[in-house]
């Protein structure tokens, strides 16, 4: 069987599963209570420079010490992580903290480091573990159709994924490395893709890239700590375009653990570098998973960051399975634990507080997130 048929043949399967139902409007209340995170304060801080390089390939490094650090934060610390910058087009820029309501272990930290697996040989670092894995998508009726209608390109060389009418998801480290605002993103913009009004027809599925501008931008300050100190655990970013479009998005959700996901996988669409002009699938099963980032071996290249996790989560109110958003694409670590070196691909996991944040970002009204 050449590329060309198992390409056919998983997207056959695929289909078999629902890939083509039409999303349903709105955010999805998970089954855990919500706790609310609540403005206290708006002030206007310093215009940023935006001179920092775009992080195409970011990779950081984890140990005991530090899974454990984030085991151990209180109410007090996540006030301040899910404390948040906005930067607008003009380029103006505020802080806005927050207060927090509803909190337990349940929905803070709930979820230590397992070691499920058994011990590894070190790897060296790398995005493509053994065989690629990645399928390109090609032709409009798979590239406009759910889930890859959900995806879009970001100007500074990343990938997003679509939430609402007007937001986008995407890694904090395309707009942000840390310590300040990445060149571009004052006037970053979002790319849909959509047929050519070309009338040739050597090239009926012939896409084009038709971008849409950004009203403002949303930071949690625990991704801005300082290149020091930097963590994958918040490397979240929400877009506001100034338009709605008419794409297809994808609800998001509090990611549950891996056994209550449909086949225990998680997909990601992206495009990659390496791939250019490309839409690249992937899929696979979770390695380990911490209270905050999710362990895998998905192949992946840079411009792949960004991109939207999703897994089949099960709808108690629908009775049944649907494909929602759970984290989101970051990078490589190189973790220690228990005197061992691994190296993953991670993503960024949906908590119910991070959640109650972008809820609260997408909405505009945190009594809107708080599950009834």
């Amino acid at each position: 069987m050449n590329r060309l048929q198992l390409l056919a043949t998983l997207l056959w399967i695929l289909c078999r599963q629902g890939l083509h139902g039409s999303p349903t409007d709105g955010l999805t209340v998970p089954h855990d209570r919500i706790p609310l995170v609540i403005p206290q304060s708006t002030k206007p801080l310093d215009r940023p420079r935006f001179l920092a390089e775009p992080i195409l390939d970011l990779t950081t490094h984890c140990d005991e010490e530090c899974v454990k650090r984030e085991a151990g934060l209180s109410p007090q610390d996540f006030q301040e992580y899910l404390s948040y910058e906005t930067v607008y087009a003009n380029g103006s820029r505020t802080l806005t903290t927050v207060g927090l309501q509803g909190v337990s272990s349940s929905n803070a930290t709930a979820g230590a480091w397992s070691r499920k697996r058994t011990r590894r040989h070190v790897r060296h670092k790398r995005h493509i573990y053994g065989t690629d894995g990645r399928f390109s998508i090609t032709g409009k009726r798979f590239l406009l159709d759910f889930p890859f209608s959900t995806t879009v390109k970001i100007s500074t060389g990343c990938t997003g994924i679509l939430v609402s009418e007007r937001h986008v998801l995407t890694a904090a480290h395309c707009v942000h490395d840390g310590k300040e605002y990445v060149k571009g993103a004052r006037r970053i913009k979002v790319g849909f893709l959509v047929p050519h009004n070309s009338r040739n027809l050597t090239q009926p599925d012939r896409l084009v890239m038709r971008w849409a501008r950004v009203k403002r931008t949303q930071v949690p300050k625990g991704w801005i700590r300082g290149p020091s100190d930097l963590s994958m655990d918040y490397d979240y970013s929400l877009l506001e375009l100034r338009k709605p479009h008419d794409h297809p998005f994808m609800k998001l959700t509090v990611a549950p653990p891996v056994e209550d996901m449909a086949g225990k996988r998680i997909h990601f669409s992206g495009f990659d570098s390496d791939r250019p002009g490309e839409l690249v699938y992937r899929f696979c099963g979770v390695e380990d998973e911490s209270a905050h980032l999710i362990y895998q071996h998905c192949d992946a290249r840079p411009g792949a960051s960004g991109s939207g996790i999703y897994g089949k989560v099960w709808d108690s109110g629908k009775k049944r399975w649907e494909r929602k958003v759970i984290g989101i694409f970051s990078g490589h670590q190189w973790l220690e634990v228990d005197g061992e070196q691994q190296d993953y691909n991670v993503a960024v996991r949906f908590t119910a507080m991070k959640y109650a944040q972008v809820c609260y970002w997408i909405n505009g009204n945190y009594k809107h997130c708080q599950n009834e």
